[in-house]
């Protein structure tokens, strides 16, 4: 993973990204105190981000490879925190659902770039290995978001905490941006091969 120009970044901006800009652990008190609604409004919020994906994975089925995924991949995470952005400042449950539905078909673009990449570029005597790294990285972005979102609303508040951790993502896209620059120019990915695992 770290031999990789391109796996590598791509990791990192899913870690980061996540957890920074997560808000499912804050969702509860969202609902309860600043969107006021009861435990249906709360479901619908839980379910948004999941609705989101699947929606965007048929819409995927239709469209064409990504001629430039990593450039993709870039304007989609940073999109995500830019949406993150958004619901810190909602204050209405359609406009909170819409965000939420947004981010998760961001999120599912990210996700099948990302898995698609590290299937095309790892070779096949460690791909088993790489695959579970990958997902303790996601699991544990996840998990350790949800921590961060605690604590810093412990320490911040609710709002700062959400359009700070936007803000982050976003900060996040632009430094993995400058410092992989290859990562923008990165070829469709079914021209990949994994022999572009170990050039860096």
């Amino acid at each position: 993973i770290f031999g990789s120009p391109l796996l590598l970044p791509a990791l990192t901006l899913d870690l980061f990204a996540v957890l920074f800009a997560g808000v499912t652990a804050l969702l509860p008190v969202i609902a309860k105190d600043v969107l006021h609604t009861d435990s249906l409004g709360f479901g619908i919020l839980r379910a948004a981000p999941s609705v989101g994906a699947i929606v965007m994975a048929l819409v995927a089925t239709k469209m064409s490879p990504w001629r430039r995924p990593g450039h993709v991949l870039l304007i989609v995470v940073a999109a995500y925190g830019a949406v993150t952005i958004g619901f810190g400042y909602a204050r209405s449950l359609p406009v909170a659902v819409a965000l939420l539905f947004l981010g998760g078909a961001l999120d599912n673009i990210s996700v099948v770039i990302r898995i698609t990449l590290e299937q095309m570029v790892v070779p096949d005597a460690i791909r088993g290995r790489v695959s579970a790294v990958h997902h303790v990285f996601f699991g544990m972005s996840n998990e350790l978001g949800e921590l961060e979102s605690g604590l810093a609303t412990h320490l911040l508040g609710l709002a700062p905490t959400i359009i700070g951790g936007g803000m982050l993502a976003v900060g996040v896209v632009g430094f993995v941006a400058w410092r992989w620059p290859g990562l923008r120019e990165m070829p469709p990915l079914a021209e990949l091969k994994p022999a572009s695992a170990s050039t860096n």
